[in-house]
């Protein structure tokens, strides 16, 4: 009884240390959208809660059939609240701001949206089609949670950024053409042996 108590400890060590391990690993999640894939890998190690929230989301389908609701030239898509009658969805509760992770909104990643309440990013997100470093957090101000970037159809963004768009349902800079989320999914690696 004794020894299978130990192996069982010795076990959950090597288990809890895979997983904590795992936890460290970049993650890939793919959007397929009507325009086009885009691929993004999320930095779990440099904000922990955001991916977290993030994967959750995706896990859950949330995002399939959702679109992106905000395009601006030079500045950046969103997406991740609104469907395309522009009918809010439901979320789960907001996550603390990781802003001050030591990431940057530099062209090509992806932060949270959220209000102005730091503490209030839910589901919407953005990926950046320029250099914000006025939306990077500070000691002293709080900013938009980088937590990732885009890895595959950079062409697909910038061909989103420039879409013409208007005003709808009390939105401003709405595509004209909805640009659809179909499914959002993780992507399996492959490990080589």
């Amino acid at each position: 009884m004794m020894k299978l108590s130990f192996l069982g400890i010795i076990l959950l060590f090597f288990v809890g240390s895979f997983q904590l391990h795992a936890a460290d690993e970049p993650v890939q999640v793919r959007f397929i959208t009507n325009q086009g894939d885009i691929e993004l890998t999320l930095d779990p190690v440099n904000a922990p809660i955001t991916v977290a929230n993030f994967l959750n989301y995706v896990d859950q389908g949330f995002y399939d059939g959702l679109i992106f609701h905000r395009v601006i030239p030079n500045f950046m898509i969103q997406a991740g609240g609104f469907d395309v009658n522009l009918q809010r969805k439901e979320t789960a509760a907001p996550i603390a701001n990781e802003s001050t992770n030591g990431l940057s909104n530099t062209r090509g990643t992806i932060a949270m949206a959220r209000t102005n309440d730091p503490d209030s990013a839910t589901s919407q997100f953005f990926i950046n089609v320029a250099n914000n470093g006025n939306l990077d957090g500070h000691p002293l101000r709080p900013g938009y949670a980088v937590f990732g970037q885009v890895s595959a159809g950079h062409d697909v963004v910038f061909a989103i950024s420039r879409m013409q768009t208007r005003s709808r349902g009390g939105h401003q800079n709405v595509p004209t053409t909805p640009v659809i989320i179909e499914r959002a999914e993780r992507v399996q690696q492959v490990v080589e042996e």
